[in-house]
């Protein structure tokens, strides 16, 4: 059966609008996909309850992908020929958006992903959209950050993957322009543990600044690390910063750090409905989800019959406003000028930046 047809009996028919999510639920990283899940289902009750699209309603058909780029091949392939989902918000993952990114080109089946940000996906060709801020923007505001904290030398320890290769790469190119030179770039590979040769080549070198790129876990081993070898710096990370758990890994070297992430100042109404469902404020990723399900909801209500028509609607989208903000698509499928917030940890607390 041809996507034109699936399409056809979904929005003419009795069948729901059956939408994909490949996210993380189980392992280390689980929280994040139970962040997804609260916002995505909280946009399918409301849609739902006003009708759904000319009287069908969203059915989401979810897939764990353990934060596995192999799982999530398999969950795109299953999502696809077996469900016959309409779209697909996720995955979460970089790594995993790269890996899905030739299944949903080759089946003309839109990925929206709400917490992937690697500026560029290969393969993609026009089937991957992200709204989450991109490394490419993420990476000049960490180094905006501490240029305007008066460093003037910096080093890099980035973990191996896409999301780290792209940070990096945004941060060697910015960096010099903003009159900060990159004394050091060391690499470390996922799930690493020990750090000691690149925190001493880098301590050797004596930079103000040391921006850490990675995942929750080794950024927090990594700081404590840091702090055991008496490694002074100012210390810069990206959003992965954010994660509850990451204080207990870090302990006291987590003080001090200054970190970027998606902003998470919502409007009133999607907070007060949020707090309604689940008894306490959204998070920045409960927020983006909200958003990434109601923009292939309104792709697929604007007469997006089919995944090329699905895709053509959400590249011409321009100043949608999302709850968590202005969301327009570039040539890409990267949304442009995502809010960011800027925040440090102060006895144990995080503490809002100013801009």
């Amino acid at each position: 059966m041809t996507m034109a047809k699936i399409s056809d009996k979904i929005l003419n028919g009795k069948e729901p609008i059956k939408i994909g999510n490949i996210s993380v639920m189980s392992g280390e990283y689980a929280f994040y996909g139970n962040w997804e899940k609260n916002g995505v289902d909280l946009a399918a009750e409301e849609l739902n309850g006003r009708g759904g699209i000319n009287g069908r309603l969203f059915e989401i058909i979810r897939e764990d992908d353990q934060a596995d780029p192999v799982r999530s091949m398999e969950a795109i392939s299953k999502l696809i020929h077996v469900d016959k989902v309409y779209a697909i918000i996720g995955p979460m993952s970089s790594d995993n958006l790269v890996a899905d990114a030739p299944f949903a080109a080759k089946n003309k089946t839109v990925l929206l992903s709400a917490g992937a940000s690697v500026a560029a996906v290969p393969d993609g060709r026009g089937y991957i959209f992200q709204i989450f801020p991109i490394t490419s923007q993420i990476g000049k505001r960490l180094v905006e950050a501490a240029a305007q904290r008066g460093s003037k030398t910096a080093a890099i320890i980035y973990i191996n993957n896409s999301y780290g290769v792209d940070l990096a790469k945004t941060i060697r190119r910015e960096a010099p322009l903003a009159g900060i030179e990159i004394m050091a770039v060391e690499g470390y590979r996922p799930d690493n543990e020990n750090f000691a040769g690149q925190l001493a080549r880098i301590k050797e070198k004596n930079p103000r600044a040391v921006f850490i790129l990675g995942y929750p876990r080794e950024m927090g081993l990594i700081l404590k690390q840091a702090q055991k070898n008496s490694l002074k710096a100012d210390f810069f990370a990206p959003d992965t910063f954010a994660a509850p758990a990451i204080k207990s890994v870090a302990g006291t070297a987590a003080e001090g750090i200054i970190y970027i992430m998606p902003s998470d100042t919502f409007t009133p109404e999607f907070v007060g409905n949020f707090k309604k469902k689940y008894g306490h404020a959204p998070n920045y990723i409960e927020g983006l989800s909200y958003d990434a399900f109601n923009l292939l909801a309104l792709a697929i209500g604007r007469g997006g019959h089919d995944g090329a028509k699905v895709r053509d609607i959400l590249l011409g989208i321009k100043d949608y406003q999302g709850v968590s903000g202005i969301i327009t698509f570039d040539e890409h499928g990267n949304a442009i000028n995502r809010p960011l917030a800027l925040r440090t940890v102060m006895e144990g607390r995080e503490v809002h930046l100013p801009k």
